[in-house]
This record gives structure tokens, sequence and C-alpha cells, in this order.
């Protein structure tokens, strides 16, 4: 009997060993999205990871870097290469080491304990920034007082009690974040449904941390407490007055995350925004929205050649590759900003996993930069991109 529970504990610990993972032997994205999967809880991995309805925008996001072909250049001297990227002088003017920052995605100690802050001083030892969220389970000022010498960038939801909003934008600048980055592609949260079916909670012992009201530590019996939440907060009123109305109440400078069409960023640049991040919030609003790399071209030509401005464009969604943040830079961009890939670094490694991840996608577009002769970000340009004329919004009928 008791050789018999001997073999059976030997036996569940050589299974729990199997499975620890060394991250360091882990060499692509994809490796720490199948381990984040198998470790995450099922509702918490599919808040993560799903889309809106369908899921198209979320899969075209990735597939469309994948249709994207490069022409690589030869005999180039590549001995000294530069990835550095400064950030425009309204944005700060801070170098990060290669044009990757960090998105803010919600609830972040989900993944592990030290959540948001294990996500900051992984950026923080990598050169880059963090973008920290209004839905995270970290106080702002929690995670400013981790990382107090690294530039941090705050996600802001505009919400119906703008008094509220005020002191978030208050608490942000007090804590000595950089920027503001006002998302604009929410009046209402998109549908999705594995959420509803998952009926979608905070676990327990955790809160919103920059909210008054943790609503959602509480279960809903009939749909994702995440969206009656977010719909009670948000104001779907919203206007361009009222993202130029915080100018009245902070020195910050301002991105809007969200822009989707060349139309919307002409009319940032007209109310003087600091920069723009080209966002379908990861495929997670309006299903069969066009993929934010797809749309990228359009919107550069617009910023750069009808309103002659030199704002930072950014944009995310389906980079999970070295190469895709160099499509993105041929394509216009100045950087890209990655959400769940940090999120499945975290949940393997915690602080180490996010610190990898950055490493994963550094060195392949070092490569990338390399096999197709760029010795530097200035040298990244759109002849470096297979027919990039067919990359518009009628991409489909010219492929």
């Amino acid at each position: 009997h008791y050789k018999k529970r001997d073999l059976a504990s030997k036996s569940k610990e050589a299974l729990q060993a199997s499975r620890k993972t060394n991250i360091n032997d882990m060499i692509t994205v994809e490796e720490f999205h199948r381990e984040a999967r198998r470790r995450l809880k099922k509702m918490v991995y599919d808040y993560y990871s799903s889309g809106a309805e369908d899921q198209i925008t979320l899969k075209r996001n990735v597939d469309y870097y994948q249709r994207i072909l490069l022409k690589p250049r030869i005999l180039v001297d590549v001995s000294n290469l530069d990835t550095k990227f400064t950030l425009s002088k309204r944005l700060g003017g801070q170098t990060i080491d290669f044009p990757c920052i960090i998105a803010p995605t919600a609830m972040q100690c989900e993944t592990c304990p030290e959540g948001e802050i294990a996500t900051a001083k992984a950026a923080e030892k990598c050169n880059t920034i963090m973008t920290l969220s209004s839905l995270s389970t970290t106080s702002l000022e929690d995670v400013a007082k981790a990382t107090p010498n690294s530039p941090k960038w705050y996600q802001l939801y505009v919400l119906k009690n703008r008094d509220f909003t005020k002191r978030m934008v208050e608490r942000a600048e007090k804590s000595g974040y950089t920027a503001l980055v006002v998302t604009v592609d929410a009046p209402k949260l998109g549908n999705r449904e594995a959420d509803h079916h998952n009926k979608f909670h905070l676990s327990e012992g955790l809160s919103l941390k920059n909210l008054e009201q943790n609503a959602l530590n509480e279960q809903s019996t009939s749909t994702s407490a995440l969206n009656a939440y977010f719909t009670s907060l948000i104001d779907d009123s919203l206007t361009w007055k009222d993202i130029t109305d915080l100018r009245k109440i902070t020195k910050l400078p301002i991105l809007v995350k969200g822009i989707q069409c060349a139309e919307d960023a002409e009319i940032a640049v007209q109310h003087g925004l600091d920069g723009i991040i080209v966002s379908n919030h990861g495929g997670r609003q309006q299903d069969t929205a066009i993929a934010t790399i797809e749309i990228l071209p359009s919107i550069v030509k617009r910023v750069r050649e009808t309103c002659q401005s030199d704002m930072n464009i950014f944009v995310d969604g389906g980079i999970r590759r070295g190469s895709s943040i160099f499509k993105a830079i041929a394509l216009g961009a100045d950087a890209v900003l990655i959400g769940r890939p940090n999120l499945w670094g975290l949940s393997v490694g915690g602080e180490d996993g996010a610190k990898r991840i950055l490493h994963i996608l550094k060195k392949e577009f070092e490569l990338t930069m390399k096999l197709c002769g760029c010795s530097s970000l200035k040298s990244i340009n759109s002849k470096l991109i297979h027919r990039p004329e067919h990359f518009s919004p009628y991409a489909d009928a010219k492929l």
C-alpha cells in the first residue's frame, strides 16, 4: 500500500518537473502563448486571448502581417546596427532600445502575483515604455513607486464621472507618468462572447485599484461582470471636444488610441493631439474592422502628406514577430505596441517572462534589419515591401 502511494507521489513529482519551463529555452512568442494557455484558468485565458464575435478582426490583425512580403537588399554594411528609437519632443523625447512599447492591458495580476509591477520592471530593464491600463489590478501610484526612474504612460478612459476622471489624470501626473493615452474606440465594450459564456469576473483577492468601485469581484449570473461594470462607468457621449478639453486639466502630452481610418487621423492632427495609436483594440471591439497594419499606410499618408504633421504614429495589434515590427516601420509607423505577447510572458515567467518576450522580439527585429540590408531605423522604408501600393483599404481586390 505504501509502495503504491510512494510510486504515485513520485509520478506526480515527475509530471510536475516535466512541466517546469526554462524560459530561456523558449525562442518564440507562440511558445509562450501555448505555455500560458496551459497555465491560466480558462476564464482568464479566454479573456486575454479572445476577440469580438467571430474574431475575424482578431485573426486578420495577425494574418495580414504574414501576407506582407519583404524584398531584402544585399551587400550592405550592417556590422553596426542601430535599433534605438527616440520619441518626438512633444512626447518627451525619450530614447528606447528598439521601437516596441508595451500596450495597456487590464488586470495583469491574473497572470502572476506581481502583475503590472512585473511589466513595469521588465520595461525599465529593457529600456522601453510601459503603458498602464486604467483597469489595472495594481494602483498607478504603486507601479510608479516600483519603477521611479523609467518613463511610463497612463491609459485613460474618460468616464461619466468627470470629476473622478480629472482625479485620475491628476494622480497620473503627480506620480510621474509622462503621457496620457486616451482610448477612444470603446463607447461600449465589444461583443466578447467568451466573456459572456464564462461570466467573467476578477479572481478572489483582486480588484481594480485605480477605480472607486470593485464590482468585478462579484460574479454576474447573466453576463460578463466586466461588460456591466464598464457600461455603468464609460461616457458614450464622448466627442473630440472632450479630448481637447483634457488640455485644461493637464500638462501631459495626449495620445489617442483607437484610430482606424485616415479621416480620424486628420481630425486628431487638427485638434493638436501629440500622437496617435492605430488600433482596433486587439480585435475586441467591432468585429470585421480592418486590420491595423492594413489601414496604416493610408493613415500615414494623410498625416504626413495632407496634414504635413510630424506627430508620432504608433500601431498595435497582431505583432508576434520581430519581422512584423520591421514591416510596421517600413509602412510608416514610428513604433509599435504589444499587448498579448507581454501577457503570455507574464503568465509563464512573471517579470523574467516579460523581459524574455522583449528580448525575443528585439533579436528577431535585429535579424530582419540585417537580412534586409538596414543598419538603422531611417533606412527601413516601403521600398523593402513587395508592392506596397497594394496595402490599402482595398487590398483584397488587388492581391
